[in-house]
């Protein structure tokens, strides 16, 4: 499961704990070169509204701590209308959410989803996404947005996932690699690299605290 985060516009937070806002805005490109297209939630809100239901609000994405419900969740043209209730009465972590929630302490929301269909494009780096399956809603402290993409990768990679090729690029340019060898290594893997040329090998010497970033020995 993907994750993207956006800043919380909130449009309403009641004492009865209603909260509303957009979880999602479109044509926005965002620190990943990933952009949502309108549309991108249509099948997916169909398919949640088959259930009966829709995705839980939960607490930094954790499926142990679930603080609410959503009870609207539609396509405008801005982007994804959300409205929900959170049940400060019963669950502690919902109530202190409130509270950050009308004091303005937090404003993160981030939906965890599934890239469905999507289009790349090479020359601009950008990746459209067109079509999403939507997981959860979460209400977080911390965008992942403001994370870099070397803590993203670490992540994604201790989960036993796979990184997509933008995203490992970019993990090997922050890493120090040009763009040259970062589409090298990514696209091609470092057997490539390293049978170029002894400049090349030269240059490539970073490979070694990539890895170890990967592997986790330093620190992001």
């Amino acid at each position: 499961m993907n994750k993207r985060s956006f800043n919380l516009e909130i449009k309403a937070v009641q004492e009865d704990g209603f909260f509303s806002g957009y979880g999602a805005v479109f044509g926005n490109l965002d620190w990943y070169n990933d952009i949502i297209l309108p549309g991108a939630f249509k099948q997916t809100l169909a398919d949640w509204a088959e259930k009966g239901k829709f995705p839980p609000v939960l607490w930094n994405h954790s499926t142990n701590e679930p603080i609410g419900v959503y009870t609207k969740m539609v396509e405008d043209e801005k982007g994804l209308y959300v409205e929900g209730k959170l049940l400060i009465n019963d669950v502690p972590r919902a109530k202190a959410t409130h509270a950050l929630l009308k004091a303005k302490a937090i404003d993160g929301m981030s939906i965890g989803y599934r890239t469905i269909k999507s289009s790349y494009n090479e020359s601009t780096d950008v990746r459209e996404l067109i079509q999403l399956g939507l997981d959860e809603i979460s209400i977080v402290t911390m965008p992942a947005n403001e994370k870099s993409t070397v803590t993203s990768v670490k992540s994604i990679l201790e989960e036993g996932a796979l990184p997509t090729l933008p995203e490992f690029e970019k993990f090997l340019r922050e890493s120090g690699f040009s763009k040259s060898q970062a589409t090298a290594i990514a696209g091609k893997g470092l057997r490539h690299l390293l049978s170029e040329s002894e400049d090349e090998k030269s240059q490539a010497k970073s490979i070694q605290n990539a890895l170890s970033i990967l592997k986790g020995n330093q620190n992001a």
